[in-house]
This record gives structure tokens, sequence and C-alpha cells, in this order.
């Protein structure tokens, strides 16, 4: 094969999973850290995410006021870290649909109403939950 340096062609790019080298052990939990870290810091930019922290908190102080049980306050916890899981990868589908087809396509507004969907899934579930948590609570 010719070189390309002599001909004045460019070398063909290289391909990142010839470039990356993936880690083990336990530097590959340190490195899974550090990217969710990344993602955190990127997810926080999203004003419905900081809607749905502050949605944590205050659902947190209610369930204190209303005296709701350790296990209440668990799936609570769980059905709100769901939430934030599933917002990640609705923003997450944004991101890739926007850098993909940044032009307006069906294709793209179905894969972002979707996510949306999962979202407000979510987000009847924590109220349903919430609701019957204080209302059996404030009835009885």
């Amino acid at each position: 094969m010719a070189n390309p340096k002599k001909k004045g062609l460019a070398a063909p790019p290289k391909l990142a999973a010839e470039t990356i080298k993936k880690k083990t052990g336990i530097a590959h939990l340190f490195a899974a850290g550090q990217y969710s870290t990344q993602g955190f810091k990127r997810l926080i930019q999203e004003a419905a995410f900081r809607h749905e922290i502050l949605a944590f908190a205050v659902g947190l102080v209610v369930y204190a006021l209303v005296g709701a049980s350790l296990l209440e306050f668990l799936g609570f916890a769980v059905l709100m870290l769901l939430m934030f899981c599933v917002e990640a990868l609705n923003t997450a589908i944004e991101e890739l649909v926007d850098r993909i087809s940044p032009e307006i396509s069906t294709v793209g507004r179905n894969a972002k109403d979707l996510g949306s969907f999962a979202v407000f899934c979510l987000i009847i579930a924590n109220g349903l939950f919430s609701a019957y948590v204080v209302l059996s609570r404030l009835i009885a």
C-alpha cells in the first residue's frame, strides 16, 4: 500500500473504537462515575429536570408534614429517581434527534413525543402515589 504522506493524500480518519481504550477493573468504576457526573451536569441545565428536583424536595417536606411512613418515603424516592432516569433518557433522545436530524421530521418528532410521554406517565404515577399518601394520612 502506498504511503499517503508521499502522494499528498490524507490518512483515513481513525474510528473511535481504534483510539479510545476501554477501562477495566477499578478504573472502569471511576470512569463510570465521571460519566454519570457529566450526565448530571448536562441534565441540570434542563428546566424540566430542575422542576422535578424542586418537586422532589417539596414532596419530601409534604411527606414529613403528613407523617408518611418510611415505606411511603421510599416509594416516593424510588418513583422520583425513576422519573429522573426517564428525564435523562428523554433528554438524550432529544439531543440525538437534534444532532442527526436538525430539520423537522415526522420520525424525529415522534421520538421526542414518545420520550415526553414516558416522562408524563411518571409524573402521573408520582402524582397518584403522592395523592394517595397525603389523602390517606389526612383522612385517617
